[in-house]
């Protein structure tokens, strides 16, 4: 018996630790003093090689190993870019086709070539790699490597020796060359050829010469002639470009066009590397404030701090609220400020979110699973955190991101097609009439922002509050006061960000309304009234022809499939009908889908696009007439075409940032809300959970390179994880009762027996 009481209390013991901890003990040891991230992914990443990857789950690890010249402010909104690597912006100068310099303000249509110049910082350094190990002569330590050696090498921490060397401009040179690398096979080669002097043609001398090789023999890519991109010193290089193409400096800022060394294209390109996962798709080299410490996909990826990461330090200014927030409590402290991050691979949402309220992951998303525990929506109808995610300490941000949803029209449909004064009465109706602010509700659980035009915020261009509202489909809300900041209808608030630009609001009072009411910012879905009135005026009163009074039917082409796209294809019809139109859904399969938009067969149809950097150009060109996607293959997928909004476009692409180039979107933007080619649906809103000590987290939807903004309370962590993961005793205690009563009797009568006997 009284073992068994030992061994008890040795067991309850044990328990006053918690027993649910994802990670090993020594981990566990360490995290009340140790300055770590804990996150999760749920799919492995395919391509680590910054020429080859274009996915977002691969960005989180090669954002924060890899180092373009440029990158995004990160509190500064609309977001702007800024010297990373390079010492300063970079410069343009024009020239034309006989190679003279001409004027920073000469016609696009006189520049042959625009040559850009990037000057980087002296002293930065890559991490640790086997590829710059030099043996006692200065030799490449691994180049070549022994077949026994390489043999006795298991895993890529088992290289002994390791080595680091200066960036230098030859490293960005030769990544640009590697785009059109035949054995790479950049996704953006295509792109770039276009743009980029020479890289088509060098792509063919490389596609040739690849195939005059035997399959494991290295190809030089330096020794072929490409004028596209060249050195000028050790720390300046110069990129040109085929005419005017301002937006070539977004690019500047994608792990496309980061440094890799040649030494680690020669270290990887060895017969039996590949075979053993020893590529740069598997293990990276970059100058980042992170380097690749582990990589186990299918269990944990870890980051590592540089130990050669450059001089870098946190932004010392960002937006109004910024300071009063706390992001700028660390301002000019040098970056990063944590040594580790450990990624562990959740394939579902449900022990993730559990991990994160034990507090063993730091930040969360919002599943539709975990919707309804997290968020509540507030009597302003604003989304908040639910009574138990405050106690917990857990705070919310909230982000349009820099995205755009829209259902669009078949500009070559005799129904809803044309620029007919009635097409476009009917395609306004229906922009009034279908209710994406209940469709943001219903099926986006309130993470969307109602589309006012083809901008989302955060991208230059894009106006804020009655300034930027789409007067055909809304109206001012004026007849009360103002909400306050925050309410609904306040865009700036419900967006995550500042305005686009200070700017006086449009006028967009109605004549006889009072002009005191001028600075409200409040604004709402205009009557179904207005809309049956512009239905009538397009020939079709109660949804019925006027000449045939045949009902109107229109048809709606969708790949979607399964219960959830049923219920929003109901949600749909239901629209439809308040204009009494009969709504017809097409469903097919993707291929079919993409086959009836490439060839003009859809009449009405879903579309969404994401930016691929926060420039108009690139949401302005889907509207672009000779974009079409019939007969062109472009990614203007409604086929819209206005001479006078490609002729403003035209203009508009090429031009910088400022008071000229704003007017010229604000009248393209009015000409696409009037013609209403689509229906600007909603800007999906992403919604984040953290702990509260986790510092300095401003959402940012462009960049990749967070984590060196990063500061955590390790502390705070442990706090949290002791007491939100308290053992439940009282399981333990009433077996152990039980246990107990079951034995009594039997221990009893054996006492009993004993008694007898003496």
């Amino acid at each position: 018996m009284p073992h068994f009481l030992l061994l008890t209390l040795l067991f309850l013991a044990a328990c006053s630790q918690p027993v649910n901890s994802p990670y090993s003990a020594a981990e566990g040891g360490k995290k009340a003093s140790a300055s770590v991230v804990y996150s999760a992914f749920g799919e492995r990443p395919k391509h680590l090689d910054p020429a080859r990857s274009y996915s977002e789950n691969e960005y989180v690890f090669l954002g924060n190993i890899y180092e373009p010249p440029l990158q995004y402010h990160y509190l500064k909104r609309p977001y702007q870019l800024e010297p990373q690597t390079a010492a300063a912006m970079p410069t343009v100068r024009y020239l034309d086709a006989q190679g003279r310099e001409l004027p920073a303000d000469v016609a696009a249509a006189k520049i042959a070539v625009s040559e850009y110049e990037i000057r980087i910082k002296p002293g930065i350094r890559y991490q640790p790699h086997p590829a710059f190990a030099r043996d006692a002569a200065g030799k490449p330590r691994y180049v070549p490597i022994k077949p026994e050696e390489l043999a006795g090498i298991a895993r890529f921490e088992d290289f002994p020796e390791t080595g680091t060397r200066e960036l230098i401009a030859a490293d960005y040179v030769y990544q640009v060359r590697r785009l059109a690398h035949p054995r790479v096979q950049s996704p953006i080669l295509g792109l770039m050829a276009d743009y980029i002097v020479g890289l088509k043609d060098l792509a063919k001398a490389l596609g040739k010469a690849s195939k005059e090789l035997p399959k494991d023999a290295y190809l030089d890519i330096v020794k072929y002639d490409f004028p596209g991109a060249y050195v000028v010193d050790r720390y300046t290089y110069r990129i040109r470009i085929k005419g005017k193409y301002p937006q070539f400096v977004y690019w500047l800022g994608m792990p496309f066009f980061a440094p890799v060394p040649e030494e680690a294209e020669r270290f990887y390109r060895q017969p039996g590397m590949a075979e053993r996962n020893f590529t740069l798709d598997w293990q990276p080299v970059g100058t980042g404030a992170y380097y690749l410490a582990e990589n186990d996909p299918n269990r944990v990826m870890r980051l590592q701090k540089n130990p050669h990461y450059h001089d870098d330090f946190y932004p010392t200014e960002g937006d109004p609220g910024d300071r009063e927030a706390g992001l700028l409590d660390d301002a000019g402290k040098r970056l990063p400020m944590v040594d580790t991050v450990i990624y562990s691979l959740e394939k579902e949402d449900v022990p993730y979110w559990n991990k994160f309220l034990q507090g063993y992951y730091d930040a969360s998303g919002v599943s539709s699973d975990s919707f309804d525990q997290a968020i509540r929506m507030n009597a302003k109808g604003e989304p908040d955190l639910t009574d138990d995610m405050r106690s917990r300490g857990i705070l919310l941000a909230t982000a349009a991101r820099p995205s755009l949803n829209y259902m669009g029209f078949n500009m070559l449909d005799p129904v809803v097609g044309g620029l007919s004064e009635r097409a476009r009465k009917l395609r306004q109706a229906l922009s009034i009439a279908i209710d994406y602010d209940e469709f943001i509700s219903i099926f986006l659980n309130g993470r969307g922002l109602p589309g006012q035009g083809p901008l989302p915020p955060g991208i230059f261009g894009y106006r804020d509050g009655l300034a930027g509202m789409n007067p055909v489909v809304f109206r001012a809300d004026c007849g009360n006061p103002p909400l306050e900041k925050g309410g609904r209808g306040d865009l700036a608030t419900l967006a995550g960000t500042q305005p686009a630009q200070k700017s006086p609001p449009t006028p967009l009072l109605q004549r006889g309304e009072s002009p005191g009411l001028a600075n409200c910012n409040r604004f709402k879905r205009r009557p179904l009234e207005d809309a049956k009135k512009l239905l009538a005026e397009a020939g079709y009163p109660n949804g019925r022809d006027a000449v045939t009074g045949q009902p109107l039917t229109l048809y709606f082409d969708t790949p979607a499939s399964g219960p959830e796209a049923k219920s929003r294809m109901d949600w749909f019809r239901k629209q439809f009908a308040k204009l009494d139109i009969q709504l017809v859904i097409r469903a097919t399969d993707y291929n079919r889908f993409q086959d009836k938009m490439g060839k003009g067969g859809a009449q009405l149809f879903e579309w969404g696009w994401n930016a691929d950097y926060p420039d108009p150009e690139n949401f302005l060109f889907l509207l672009y007439g000779p974009n079409r996607k019939v007969g062109v293959g472009g990614e203007n997928a409604a086929n819209y075409q206005n001479p006078e909004f490609d002729r403003l476009f035209e203009r508009m692409k090429d031009m910088d940032n400022g008071p000229e180039r704003q007017a010229v979107i604000d009248a393209m933007v009015k000409l696409a809300r009037e013609d209403a080619p689509w229906v600007f649906a909603f800007h999906p809103k992403s919604f984040g959970l953290r702990h509260s000590w986790v510092k300095n987290a401003k959402p940012n939807l462009m960049t990749h390179n967070l984590l060196k903004y990063r500061r955590v309370d390790p502390a705070a962590r442990a706090a949290y994880q002791t007491k939100w993961n308290q053992p439940a005793r009282w399981p333990l205690l009433l077996a152990v009762a039980v246990l107990l009563a079951l034995i009594w009797p039997a221990v009893a009568g054996y006492r009993r027996r004993l008694r007898a006997t003496a």
